[in-house]
């Protein structure tokens, strides 16, 4: 059985998760504490980091881009990245951004502020960097709105890494209630789409202890 080592709230966890239930793939999950730096888990992963996938032969692969990729190579259906060249540079091109660019401009500075910093005893939250991740996520918001009178999904046609992606980072935000659906629609309509996914549902089931999610939240129909 594969093992991957994970945080609830990691949007790249989240990534990892939804990609093995839609290749359908078992596998078991174990909250790492990575501020402890276990001797052992340090020895699967040397960062310290998590998502960590441990294949059943041992086999540590480490940060979610290295293990979607190499998952979708193991188990190619259903394609998570895309069957030709040009979908494949726009898959990666789409999960660059939300996992660099919608990271540093809203996850960090919601989830990071709010929950991260709680949990680590890192002090106050930021009010500056919360406020800037309030008006920040309207931004990404409209671009996928703007994907969406396009295109079928985020990437083109097919259900793809890029969605999983951003879907994973506005559920972390989501959690807190802090994504502005009503004013972005098509955006909205999008995420109902993915939240309606069986793969996504076991994310929606997420509840960290003290800090329940808004009802919306598991809502398929928010």
């Amino acid at each position: 059985m594969r093992v991957l080592y994970h945080l609830w709230l990691s949007p790249f966890c989240r990534k990892v998760r939804v990609v093995l239930h839609e290749k359908r793939i078992e596998f078991d999950l174990r909250a790492e504490q990575v501020w402890e730096r276990r001797e052992a888990f340090l020895a699967l992963n040397p960062a310290g980091e998590v998502p960590v996938l441990v294949e059943p032969d041992g086999t540590a692969l480490c940060g979610s881009d290295a293990i979607c990729e190499c998952v979708d190579e193991i188990t190619p259906e259903p394609p998570l990245i895309g069957p030709h060249p040009f979908l494949r540079a726009e898959v990666r091109r789409l999960v660059g951004w939300f996992d660099q660019k919608f990271n540093r401009e809203v996850t960090e500075n919601l989830v990071g502020e709010k929950m991260t910093k709680r949990f680590l005893g890192l002090g106050e939250p930021d009010s500056s960097a919360i406020r800037a991740g309030h008006a920040n996520v309207h931004t990404h918001l409209d671009y996928i709105g703007f994907l969406m009178r396009h295109r079928k999904w985020l990437a083109g046609d097919y259900f793809s890494l890029a969605d999983i992606a951003a879907a994973a980072h506005l559920s972390t935000v989501d959690y807190l209630g802090d994504v502005p659906w009503e004013d972005h629609p098509e955006a909205k309509d999008w995420y109902a789409r993915v939240k309606s996914r069986p793969s996504f549902r076991p994310l929606l089931a997420d509840h960290i202890p003290g800090a329940p999610p808004p009802r919306h939240y598991a809502d398929l129909d928010f």
